[in-house]
C-alpha cells in the first residue's frame, strides 16, 4: 500500500545510483485463475500497483505462469496482450510446474487438468516474444522446478533440453520480439 510507496520512494530518493525495480506476480488475468491458484488480489490491485510504480519512475517486471488450469491457448496470450498494452518494463514467463503435495499436484492426478507439452510450450513462448513489445526485457523464458517435488511436467526437468529446443524453435520460425505487436 501506501506505506511500501513511501518506502521505495525513499529508496529511489536516497540512493540514486542504485537500480531499483519491482517484481509483481500478475501469473493471469483471468480472475477465475487467479482465485484458483489462490492470488490474493483482483486485477484491480495490479494496475493500480503498476500505476503507482510507473509514477514514481520505478520499472516493474511481471511474472506470468504458462499453462495453469483451465486456461486456453487464448487465455494465456489475452494476459500477454494486456500486459503489451501497459507497457510493462519487463516479464518473467514461466511454466506451470505441478510439485508434489499442493493442491495442483492433487488435481492434476485427479486428472483435473493437463499439462503443457514441450512444443506447445515452445510454441507459445514463441507467440508471447511476437506480441510483447521490443523494448520490453525478457528476463525468463523457462523455468525448472526441484526435481525431486517435480510431478509434471517431467520434460521441464531437462532445462538444457527446454533452452535448446526455444532457440532452434525460435530460429527455425524466425521468431522475434515485438513481431506481431
Amino acid at each position: 500500500g501506501a506505506d511500501v510507496l513511501s518506502l521505495l520512494r525513499e529508496l529511489k530518493a536516497s540512493y540514486p545510483d542504485k537500480f531499483l525495480w519491482v517484481e509483481l506476480g500478475l501469473q493471469t488475468i483471468k480472475e477465475e485463475t487467479a482465485l484458483l491458484i489462490r492470488r490474493g488480489y483482483p486485477l484491480s490491485c495490479f494496475k493500480q500497483a503498476l500505476v503507482s510504480l510507473k509514477e514514481l519512475g520505478i520499472p516493474v517486471i511481471v511474472h506470468v505462469i504458462l499453462g495453469l488450469p483451465g486456461e486456453t491457448r487464448e487465455d494465456m496470450l489475452e494476459t500477454i496482450r494486456y500486459l503489451a498494452g501497459l507497457k510493462i518494463d519487463g516479464i518473467k514467463l514461466q511454466l506451470l510446474h505441478v510439485l508434489k503435495g499442493t493442491d495442483l499436484d492433487r488435481l492434476y492426478r485427479q486428472s483435473a487438468f493437463q499439462v503443457l507439452e514441450l512444443s506447445q510450450y515452445l510454441e507459445l513462448v514463441g507467440d508471447c516474444l511476437k506480441l510483447l513489445p521490443p523494448e520490453t526485457v525478457i528476463h525468463r523464458l523457462t523455468g525448472d522446478g526441484p526435481r525431486s517435488l517435480l510431478t509434471a511436467p517431467l520434460w521441464s526437468g531437462n532445462k538444457r533440453l527446454v533452452l535448446n529446443s526455444m532457440a532452434r524453435y525460435l530460429k527455425e520460425n524466425k521468431i522475434y520480439q515485438g513481431q506481431e505487436y
